[in-house]
């Protein structure tokens, strides 16, 4: 399976160095061809760089990872031909400190999951992964016990393919909760404030939420 996964943080080459460990090929986006992080991972892990479109041309699946304030504007240099018909996983959350205090935007009434949506309504939009660290998010095994993670989205194909790469990850199907429509991203979007309070009081980022139900 061919990758792009856009952006050059924590998330983006963690993610695209298990996609390319697992023996895909994977091209990192980012704003420049030059990128030196990009370059620098591409050397080291054996994948691919490029620009936004570059990435997202190459991938059969394009993975969002920049962050959620400037996800728009990232898809945008991605092209809309790039990412037509293709399954697009936004991990983002609109996170921003200002005066000293995370802050998310948008929040409760929209999300950016929604907004990707909305803005490329070709591409095959599922919210997921944003809820845990990125070190998690590729080695479930960091936390012990019956942990989740969540999808959701429009099309219901597209959210089995992501179930499917989660799988190759190290997450059970059983252990993806499917939260039915994009709008769900709002709900999974404004758990990060608790999120980094929960990191504040651990002292680390390897843990995650794990649910049970009487029924």
């Amino acid at each position: 399976m061919r990758y792009a996964v856009l952006g050059t943080g924590q998330a983006g080459r963690t993610l695209g160095g298990k996609l390319v460990a697992l023996g895909h090929e994977v091209t990192l986006g980012s704003r420049t061809k030059d990128n030196p992080v990009a370059l620098e991972w591409a050397a080291d892990s054996g994948g691919g760089a490029g620009t936004f479109a570059e990435a997202a041309s190459f991938g059969e699946v394009v993975v969002n990872a920049v962050a959620g304030r400037v996800a728009l504007t990232a898809l945008e240099a991605a092209g809309a031909a790039n990412l037509a018909g293709k399954v697009l996983v936004d991990v983002s959350n609109p996170l921003a400190f200002e005066d000293g205090e995370a802050r998310l935007s948008p929040v409760e009434s929209d999300s950016v999951g929604e907004q990707i949506q909305r803005a490329f309504p070709d591409a095959r939009v599922v919210k997921s992964l944003n809820t845990v660290n990125c070190a998690v998010m590729v080695d479930p095994a960091r936390v012990p016990g019956g942990h989740q993670l969540f999808v959701c989205g429009e099309d219901a194909d597209a959210k089995a393919r992501v179930t499917a790469m989660l799988g190759e990850f190290g997450w059970p199907a059983d252990r993806v909760l499917d939260l039915g429509g994009i709008r769900a991203a709002r709900s999974v979007e404004m758990w990060l404030p608790l999120w980094l309070d929960l990191m504040r009081h651990f002292g680390h980022a390897d843990f995650n939420l794990e649910l049970r139900t009487s029924r």
